[in-house]
């Protein structure tokens, strides 16, 4: 079982159970507590069969841990792990894809799986060894977008790569040391980005496996980003050339057909 724990991650839960029949156990409730976002969740747990409990304060702090519970818990079945199969056969031709190697502490994890969630990527590669898992801490970083980002655990992360490489994806990896910087490269339709853990970053034999070596160049006296802020700058590079090379086809499709329609 999991928690999740305050408004946000509890209404991502709630819509999507509203939206697919997919079920939290049951809701906790602190006692007494009040508010109009609060009583949405309820009527609309009520309203999907999911059992509303009113227990002390004391009791969601001990659900929650040292997580601000925000008056309000679900507890719901463990996160998947999606498979690498699964997200190969609905991938489309242009295609996003974040791999960690050995990001180990589960508030970055989560945070990364919010901002790649924001991004459109199809899914976060986690190995199973030496890196953070699904826990209610990831869950609260998340803010609820573990209800909708797939999240899929490997063996082994250098054999992942090789078969997205097989696939037709290629593998782009953030390291400090890399020549290039993270915003020259003209990221690829079908493209993973690979992320170090937070104290040796990339690993050697991970770096290896990458078709290309970038990174992102810093001003200050500090020698590398937390690895979830790295990430954020890597998607959403890789999201502004999309969103650029959309606009050009579009202004060169409505070109055309001024032209075709003289």
């Amino acid at each position: 079982m999991r928690h999740l724990i305050g408004i946000h991650a509890v209404s991502a839960a709630v819509r999507a159970a509203r939206a697919d029949n997919r079920r939290i156990e049951r809701l906790v409730v602190a006692r007494g507590a009040r508010s109009s976002r609060l009583q949405g969740l309820i009527d609309a747990c009520r309203e999907l069969g999911i059992p509303v409990r009113f227990e002390p304060r004391s009791a969601l702090q001990r659900l929650a841990g040292d997580e601000a519970h925000q008056n309000v818990v679900a507890i719901a079945a463990a996160a998947p792990y999606a498979t690498l199969e699964s997200v190969l056969e609905a991938a489309g031709g242009c295609s996003l894809i974040v791999a960690l190697d050995t990001v180990q502490d589960p508030r970055n994890l989560g945070a990364i799986v919010r901002t790649a969630e924001g991004a459109g990527a199809d899914a976060v590669v986690v190995p199973e060894r030496r890196s953070a898992s699904l826990t209610e801490t990831a869950s609260k970083a998340a803010a609820g977008a573990l209800e909708s980002q797939l999240v899929v655990r490997v063996k082994n992360l250098g054999r992942a790569l090789k078969e997205l490489k097989d696939a037709g994806y290629w593998v782009y990896g953030f390291d400090a040391a890399a020549e290039s910087g993270y915003d020259e490269p003209a990221y690829a339709d079908r493209c993973v980005l690979v992320l170090g853990g937070e104290s040796r970053g990339l690993r050697e034999k991970v770096a290896e496996r990458c078709d290309f070596l970038v990174r992102i160049p810093m001003a200050g006296s500090v020698s590398s980003l937390n690895v979830s802020v790295a990430a954020g700058i890597a998607l959403f590079e890789v999201r502004r050339q999309r969103r650029a090379a959309e606009a050009v086809a579009e202004d060169v499709a409505t070109k055309s057909f001024r032209t075709d329609s003289r």
